[in-house]
């Protein structure tokens, strides 16, 4: 069966909501905070060359950057069609190219021309050190796009913190630009110490942070949930994390070949003024705030609040059906969405939480909801008589329910 083909009888069976698989990432410089359910066995199932799993992709047609051992569609969600000839599978990014707005919007696809966002489940031990995604203008050096990212710490997956709940944010104020300089020349003598210029905020499950590109920032060890833009670009300018050595060419990653050893190229790609805000709390911290009156919801069945929601380039929701309720809940936009508690009915599907998942295994958990099926509305079902249902969403840019 062709491409095309899989992908319109897969939207078919769904009625405009498609199974996706479940999109495993490895990272070589992260250890696992073993959060996101994979199965203990399988945590470094790619071999200790490509370091340990510690995220999930989530509605993602981005391919991931990992160097040269790269697998292939390492990285890019995969539609499942299941019948009665067996399992056939066939890529969202392919998929949308094929179908354009019967899956994202002819808004979305008049634009961008492709689903221009992903999410992911990012679950380290430690922390990551501190660094930077590009903005479009020098992202576009090496073809790429800029990165603006959102975090939301999911209450399900934190039943620990890791070895550092906290996260650098950021330039403290007073900092000069040559002493961030200066730290970048240093990134080969041992550490370089730039978190001496930062300033770092203890993470709290169920809250979330806003980072546009150009920030500097240390993500802490909470397992984050984390709507960003479709780019897989950034530099490490820490050097030395958790004792843990960082290889230069991750200081330059993200740098044309000809500007490698320009530390002024560095220095641009900060946005210093965004850095040494006074007020980086007030600015980017997130709290949920309702989607509309809260009372009006709970005699509804249910309770929705946006979690990301202070840039325009993606967005994302937290949706709780309460036990024993069905209810029909209507969006704006296309939408990915990971179910991170409960079991029930999404439309055609039977969902569920998934407790532990192996390496390539099928799951019900994950799901695209087109534009057509999301705005005539999602029948949900929670059949549990004391467990709810509660569904992250994340929406591509311009979401026109969001008013920011």
């Amino acid at each position: 069966m062709g491409l095309s083909s899989i992908a319109e009888k897969a939207l078919e069976q769904g009625k405009g909501i498609l199974r996706l698989a479940p999109t495993w990432v490895p990272r070589s410089f992260c250890v696992p905070g073993r959060r996101i359910k994979l199965h203990p066995d399988d945590y470094y199932v790619l071999g200790g060359e490509r370091g340990g799993i510690d995220e999930r992709w989530l509605s993602s047609t981005t391919p991931a950057e990992n160097g040269p051992l790269t697998g292939e569609n390492e990285g890019l969600s995969q539609i499942v069609l299941e019948d009665e000839s067996g399992v056939q599978k066939v890529t969202l990014r392919d998929a949308v190219e094929e179908l354009k707005g019967e899956i994202i919007g002819d808004r979305l696809w008049d634009q961008y021309k492709s689903w221009p966002m992903y999410s992911k489940f990012f679950d380290n031990m430690g922390p990551l050190p501190h660094h930077i995604h590009h903005r479009d203008e020098h992202a576009a050096m090496v073809g790429q796009n800029g990165k603006p990212e959102a975090y939301y710490f999911p209450p399900q997956l934190n039943n620990h913190g890791g070895d550092f709940p906290y996260t650098f944010i950021g330039i403290a104020p007073g900092t000069t630009k040559e002493q961030i300089k200066e730290c970048l020349m240093n990134f080969t003598k041992g550490d370089n110490k730039i978190t001496n210029y930062s300033q770092a905020f203890r993470l709290e499950p169920g809250t979330g942070w806003d980072v546009p590109p150009g920030m500097l920032h240390a993500p802490g060890s909470l397992c984050t949930y984390e709507p960003q833009k479709a780019s897989d670009i950034f530099a490490m300018y820490q050097s030395l994390v958790n004792e843990a050595v960082i290889p230069e060419e991750l200081l330059w990653k993200g740098t044309p070949q000809d500007r490698i050893g320009d530390y002024d190229l560095l220095m641009e790609v900060i946005d210093w003024d965004l850095n040494v805000n006074p007020n980086l709390m007030e600015k980017h911290f997130m709290r949920p705030k309702p989607v509309k009156d809260v009372a009006e919801m709970e005699a509804e069945g249910y309770s929705e609040n946006w979690i990301c929601y202070k840039n325009e380039a993606y967005s994302a929701k937290e949706l709780t059906v309460f036990p024993g309720q069905t209810v029909t809940i209507k969006d704006g936009g296309a939408y990915g969405m990971i179910v991170m508690q409960g079991h029930g009915k999404f439309g055609e599907w039977d969902i569920e939480t998934p407790a532990l998942i192996r390496y390539g295994q099928l799951t019900n958990d994950e799901f695209f909801v087109t534009e057509k099926a999301a705005t005539e509305g999602v029948v949900i079902s929670n059949p549990s008589k004391t467990d709810p249902i509660v569904i992250l969403k994340h929406f591509g840019p311009g979401n026109p329910d969001l008013v920011l």
